[in-house]
């Protein structure tokens, strides 16, 4: 399909920057100098706009604060995420699932994700919320939806009727989120045009593969990026 000005940047695990036709700088799950997949040439952001944080584990929200308090980007996070940003100096842009705004030029929908969440703070877990996901909107038409870390879960099937997304980045890697297996039934549930997997390989214990995936949906577009790589 065609991105229309859309430029994709996977920069390993689940962190993604995505670049507007509109020329906006977007980063979903800010993880990058502690992220052990992501280029060094990747790791120096040089404008950020909007942030996306899916939830408050550290290989999410690792560089959350610092990017933040540089660029002054919008950070959209759950209330309670936002809340412990806003205590280390963060300015946010804080809502709920199912609630939309319009950032630039794109629209920004909160949706379910179903996983843990809490931010690892000095020696204490600090509660931030419920985990979430989030389908993004742009002028041109095209919708991506970003999984977060989740688990199947029926509710896609609102999600696609809802929004309609053309390319959901959905989790593969097994044992902290959904494996191949999981994520091939929510490919069934979101009928979407091109799956990017995300979340594998990070670490040993992240063992599924695009290449599972793929073999349980034959039919479907698995795009499999390498760090570093971009789309458009």
């Amino acid at each position: 399909m065609k991105l229309n000005g859309i430029k994709i940047t996977w920069l390993g695990h689940a962190t993604f920057r995505v670049e507007t036709p509109g020329g906006k700088t977007l980063l979903i799950d800010p993880w990058v100098m502690g992220n052990p997949k992501c280029p060094e040439k990747e790791k120096a952001i040089r404008t950020l706009d909007v942030m996306l944080i899916t939830h408050g584990h550290g290989d999410h929200i690792g560089d959350a604060v610092e990017l933040g308090k540089k660029h002054t980007p919008r950070v959209v996070g759950i209330p309670e995420l936002c809340h412990w940003l806003q205590k280390k100096g963060v300015e946010t842009a804080e809502m709920n699932k199912g609630g939309t705004q319009t950032l630039g030029d794109i629209k920004v929908t909160m949706v379910h994700a179903d996983h843990s969440c809490g931010i690892q703070d000095g020696e204490q877990m600090v509660y931030a919320g419920e985990a979430c996901g989030y389908v993004v909107e742009f002028d041109n038409g095209v919708k991506i939806y970003h999984a977060g870390d989740t688990n199947v879960f029926g509710d896609m099937t609102i999600i696609r009727e809802l929004y309609a997304p053309d390319i959901c980045m959905l989790p593969i890697g097994n044992h902290y989120t959904m494996s191949p297996r999981e994520a091939a039934y929510a490919c069934k549930l979101l009928e979407p045009k091109i799956v990017i997997p995300m979340h594998f390989g990070t670490f040993p214990v992240l063992t599924g593969t695009p290449k599972d995936l793929q073999r349980l949906v034959p039919d479907l577009e698995i795009r499999e990026m390498k760090p570093g790589e971009t789309i458009s």
